[in-house]
This record gives structure tokens, sequence and C-alpha cells, in this order.
């Protein structure tokens, strides 16, 4: 499956905030079936802190969105736990284990409220999105090496332009 930009956007903060040793996108949970037809958007490992990140994105800019609200919360709440079966069958190693939601617009009520009742699972919504992105750009205009991730170096040129 093809990366898409907003895991991009993850993958940045994970190698350059987190400062992951490994990022990986579209992970697929080993042997196959109907399990491996799942998937975890971005996966982000920290080794000297034994960290593991497991991150769903979801960049529907015009609000986080599968159908209707209950829709929403049961895809998000099948998604967390496929996050947790893969770091409990594949993850034991990392003794840190962040599931992470992330998405730039989420309506707040009916959806936040029922998805802050999910065990362990971390929210980046709305201003935290925003905040994020800031951090990156802010690393983006004092670093120039290029780290391999598109939406990093986007961030970098755009913060490097000299207007005269």
């Amino acid at each position: 499956m093809k990366t898409q930009m907003g895991e991009y956007l993850v993958g940045a903060y994970l190698k350059v905030i987190e400062q992951c040793d490994f990022v990986d996108y579209n992970v697929r949970p080993p042997g196959g079936g109907m399990e491996g037809l799942n998937e975890l958007d971005v996966v982000g490992f920290h080794f000297g802190e034994k960290t593991a990140y497991l991150c769903e994105v979801t960049t529907h800019i015009r609000g986080l969105q599968y159908g209707n609200n209950k829709e929403t919360v049961q895809r998000i709440t099948r998604k967390h736990r496929l996050q947790r079966r893969y770091a409990r069958k594949n993850l034991q190693a990392f003794s840190n284990h962040r599931f992470m939601l992330w998405s730039p617009v989420v309506p707040v009520g009916y959806i936040t409220e029922a998805l802050e009742k999910l065990p362990d699972l971390e929210f980046v919504f709305n201003k935290q999105y925003a905040q994020c992105v800031d951090k990156l750009r802010q690393r983006a205009k004092a670093m120039t090496n290029d780290i391999g991730n598109p939406f990093f170096r986007s961030l970098q040129i755009l913060e490097h332009l000299r207007v005269k």
C-alpha cells in the first residue's frame, strides 16, 4: 500500500522529535491470513528507551469520519485492538508501547468522548496535532540534512526559502 502524506508527517515526528531509530509504514502482521490483511499505518522504534510507537493515522481534513459517528468509533476501536494485539505478539522486546491516533481535525463531542474510553490510546488531534506540526517546522528551520522523509523535506524547503 502506498504511504500517505499524513503517515509521512507522523513518521517525521517520530524520527525528528521522538528520536526514533527506525520508522516503518503500512506494517502488516506476520503470518498472512485474514490477520495479515490489517495494517499499522506507522510504527516507530526507539531502541535506547525500548519504546515502540504504534500509530493509526487518519488525515481527513474535513473531520475524522467513517460513515457516521458510531461507525467511526467502532473502526478506531477495532484498529486500536489491532495495535495492542500486534504489540503483544511481536514487540515483547520493547518494554514501552505507545499507542497513538493522529488526526488533524476531530469534531469534539460524541467521537472524542467515546474514544477517550479506550485504554492507553494517546490522541494527537486538533490543537495538539497543530503543535506537533509546529515542532516539526521549528526543527526543519534548524536542520538542512535530508532524513529521507518527504514531508519533513518539504518543510525544510519551505522554512529555508529566501524571499530576497
